[in-house]
């Protein structure tokens, strides 16, 4: 059975600013109330292809913490540089994804990297945030830095495109992200008129972001940057491009807890988010310049 669609967005009126860095789009929780409907997704922020001009400046996110969640950033343009409180550092260039699980608490910061920042050009990224079940918020922060050529790959048939598996299994071929819970993270790029077709459990919840191009889901069409939400009905998910497309689909097992959050603190209780800030305000999570 296909999978249901509940409802597909269209892009938020607004866009944000992160930082100077980040020109974001929000969709969860955005205006759209999904937190809790589509966990364990917490947040997906989108930054559209955007060029912010040559700079010597490094435009990004100053030093903040986190705590008790992962964040997950997909790099489709531009490249984006970390540091962290425990010493580590990367980048993220385009077709890498970074896994970053906060756990028991960091603090960390990103910014457009220093040649790509110089050079300008275009800019695109994706950033979720993924919950933490109970058991494992106090768990200590770690990376998985997953370059493009680690991905899970899938050549679709009859040149239809092709499917980059960063966590879960598309039709057999798994993803190397390790995860907390059972998640799905599949980017997928389109040619025109090819078809991408999986199967999501009806447990599950699960949505779909249109990166770039035009699809149709489920024979209903999906603009470019619009946001597709999929009922807990039905399995099967097939996607066609009317024009080259990419999109990227996202499912998940719901962690049927209680979340509590406060800005960059994901946890169970109001009491654990008195505590994460009385921790941070103390210098537990270390220091980062």
């Amino acid at each position: 059975m296909k999978k249901v669609i509940d409802n597909i967005f269209a892009r938020p009126a607004q866009y944000g600013m992160v930082g100077d860095g980040f020109r974001v789009y929000n969709y969860i929780p955005g205006g759209l109330n999904l937190q809790r409907r589509i966990s364990p997704f917490l947040m997906l922020d989108f930054n559209p292809s955007y060029d912010f001009g040559p700079s010597e400046k490094l435009r990004g996110v100053d030093v903040h913490p986190h705590k008790g969640f992962e964040t997950v950033t997909i790099a489709y343009k531009g490249s984006v540089a970390h540091h962290d409180s425990a010493g580590n550092s990367g980048v993220i260039n385009p077709g890498d994804v970074q896994w970053m699980t906060a756990g028991a608490g960091i603090l960390h910061k990103e910014y457009h990297e220093q040649e790509f920042s110089r050079k300008g050009g275009p800019f695109e990224m994706v950033q979720l945030w993924v919950n933490l079940p109970k058991k494992d918020k106090l768990t200590a922060p770690h990376y998985q830095s997953i370059t493009a050529g680690d991905m899970g790959k899938v050549t679709l048939p009859d040149n239809a495109g092709i499917v980059n598996v960063i966590a879960g299994n598309f039709n057999g071929t798994a993803g190397p992200a390790e995860t907390y819970t059972p998640v799905s993270l599949f980017d997928i790029k389109l040619n025109e008129n090819g078809v991408a077709s999986t199967s999501i459990p009806a447990a599950q919840n699960a949505a779909l972001l249109v990166i770039s191009g035009n699809v149709e889901v489920n024979g209903t069409n999906a603009p470019e940057y619009s946001f597709v939400l999929f009922k807990n009905e039905g399995e099967e998910i097939e996607i066609k491009a009317t024009t080259d497309s990419v999109v990227l689909l996202l499912a998940g097992e719901p962690i049927n807890e209680p979340i509590a959050s406060y800005g960059p603190f994901v946890m169970n209780t109001q009491e654990e988010i008195f505590e994460a800030i009385k921790e941070f305000q103390s210098g537990k999570y270390g220091s980062l310049k």
